[in-house]
């Protein structure tokens, strides 16, 4: 008895699992047929697109160079007309009869009547003026020499030949 029961169990499983496939079947069977996802209007849709991208690509390119072009040319010209307002100033000024004894007198060392120019043939260096020397005051005096002993040798040296070239070839 015991394996009737069984074998009842069994076959109700096996009949509960062939009404299972005909029922799924059947829905299979009123559902549409599955498409494929690219169809012939999205195929066309896309070439489309990359046709407009293609085509739009150098125009777009060449706008952005001009743009930049004309940038470039604009900023050009705001530094041609500050130029020429720079200009007009200095125009304006060398108009001014002072301004142009004043640059007589520094650029030319032009002096004016009655008055005594003098001109500095060879310069002592000082610390400001020629940073290579590190000594205050006239070569002669006791500071120059305190600073040289504590400089290296060759720069002793090269210090001396500078100074016997710029003190020029001997009056005979």
């Amino acid at each position: 008895m015991g394996s009737d029961r069984f074998s009842t169990a069994a076959r109700l499983k096996a009949i509960g699992q062939e009404a299972h496939a005909r029922v799924y079947r059947a829905a299979a069977a009123r559902r549409p047929a599955r498409r494929n996802r690219l169809t012939g209007r999205a195929a066309l849709l896309a070439l489309v697109l990359c046709a407009l991208v293609i085509a739009l690509a150098y125009p777009m390119r060449q706008y952005i160079a001009q743009r930049s072009d004309i940038a470039d040319q604009r900023r050009e010209a705001q530094q041609a007309r500050q130029k020429v307002e720079q200009l007009r100033e200095q125009k304006a000024r060398w108009q001014d009869p002072e301004y142009v004894r004043t640059q007589a007198r520094e650029q030319l060392h032009y002096v004016m009547p009655g008055e005594d120019g003098y001109s500095v043939a060879n310069p002592a260096p000082t610390a400001t003026s020629d940073p290579r020397h590190k000594s205050s005051g006239s070569p002669g005096d006791g500071g120059g020499q305190a600073a040289a002993a504590h400089r290296p040798w060759y720069t002793n040296l090269w210090d001396g030949v500078d100074h016997a070239d710029a003190a020029g070839p001997p009056q005979h």
